[in-house]
């Protein structure tokens, strides 16, 4: 039996994802050390990028070439996945929309937004889909690899991953990815991998700037 395309991209950016699990902003949330102006710098971040990723979905919708796509990937659209953890992780930090709103996103956040927007609008189904995975597939393997974390605000946020918050978003994009590598040119698989080992790569960056609580030096 053949590896699936999605497990092949998994293989090849696995030196990445190690640095992501190994990094010191996941090491220090495990410990309950991570100062709390980290994390909460992180959670602004992340609630920006979450719109990017939905606008990202919408994109890749649109692309839909039959019904069965057209119905899976709408039900990853209008269905709230982490938006209602933040919220609640806001209100215990004592963040409202509007310090969201007033924060200015970070240069890091910014190229990871538009790499996954502009490679949905301008790339194939197959590339958007390859563009969207590492992000719920990095932090649905992260809940398998965090321990019991004993702090009031970063307990809550590494349980959820831990309970499969993300299994069934990343079994979506996975048969997406597969669905779409089967049987595709060398060009459109390689503009996949491309797509997938970039987010990667975002992925650590993003981890690194939330660390480095990282600002416009300009």
């Amino acid at each position: 039996m053949s590896q699936r395309f999605s497990d092949q991209l998994r293989e090849e950016a696995r030196p990445i994802w190690e640095r992501v699990f190994q990094h010191p902003f996941l090491a220090e949330i495990e410990a309950g050390t991570l100062p709390i102006e980290k994390f909460r710098y992180y959670l602004i971040q992340d609630w920006k990028y979450l719109e990017a990723f939905a606008r990202g979905v919408a994109l890749a919708l649109a692309k839909a070439p039959d019904a069965a796509a057209l119905e899976v990937i709408s039900k990853r659209l209008v269905t709230p996945i982490e938006k209602p953890l933040h919220r609640k992780l806001m209100g215990l930090l004592g963040i409202t929309e509007s310090d969201v709103q007033e924060t200015p996103i970070a240069p890091t956040n910014l190229a990871y937004s538009n790499h996954v927007v502009s490679v949905a609008a301008l790339g194939s189904l197959g590339a958007a889909a390859a563009a969207l995975l590492p992000c719920p597939w990095t932090y649905h393997r992260l809940g398998g690899r965090l321990g019991a974390v004993e702090h009031p605000v970063y307990g809550p946020w590494a349980s959820v991953y831990a309970e499969g918050l993300l299994e069934e978003s990343v079994a979506t994009w996975t048969a997406l990815v597969d669905r779409e590598g089967a049987g595709a040119s060398q060009q459109t698989r390689q503009a996949m991998r491309d797509a997938f080992m970039t987010s990667s790569r975002y992925e650590f960056l993003f981890w690194d700037m939330a660390y480095r609580q990282e600002s416009w030096p300009v």
